[in-house]
């Protein structure tokens, strides 16, 4: 009974998470325009940014990849920031960065169920996790889901 109401869930965040991708506004880069909720506080975004960050680097391997970050001026949008420094990221925030490895991230943080739903993206991958907020931070509420496409990045 756990496991099938664990499902539900997954397959609604999911679900939520592809509606959102269908609703974003495209930025320059040709990602979705990075946008974070307003309530968040600085510990949740603290946990939340380098919780994403550390899996982000899985995939996207700092020391010679500098981030494009277009960022929304929130509080997730500068923890995110130095979250991605601290990490060995080069991020460029308020010029085009060139170079021939620079990759564009955009992000969207949202209330979801209680929860808030944090999602990284590229032109080639996709990070989604669901978070549970307390009075000192935040803790993952679902599994990572991982989306990947074959263009570069």
């Amino acid at each position: 009974m756990v496991m099938i109401a664990i499902r539900r869930n997954i397959l609604a965040m999911l679900f939520c998470t592809m509606a959102l991708a269908g609703c974003q506004t495209l930025g320059g880069s040709g990602l979705i325009a990075s946008s974070a909720y307003s309530g968040l506080s600085p510990e949740a975004s603290n946990a939340i940014a380098g919780d994403m960050v550390g899996r982000f680097t899985e995939h996207v391997g700092p020391g010679s990849t500098t981030i494009q970050l277009d960022a929304d001026g929130s509080v997730f949008g500068q923890t995110l920031e130095a979250s991605l420094k601290g990490w060995g990221y080069a991020v460029a925030t308020d010029q085009n960065a060139e170079g021939g490895n620079v990759v564009a991230l955009a992000y969207v943080v949202d209330t979801f169920e209680n929860n808030v739903l944090a999602r990284l993206s590229t032109s080639s991958l996709t990070l989604t996790r669901v978070y549970a907020v307390t009075a000192t931070g935040a803790a993952p509420a679902s599994p990572l889901s991982v989306m990947t496409t074959g263009q570069g990045g």
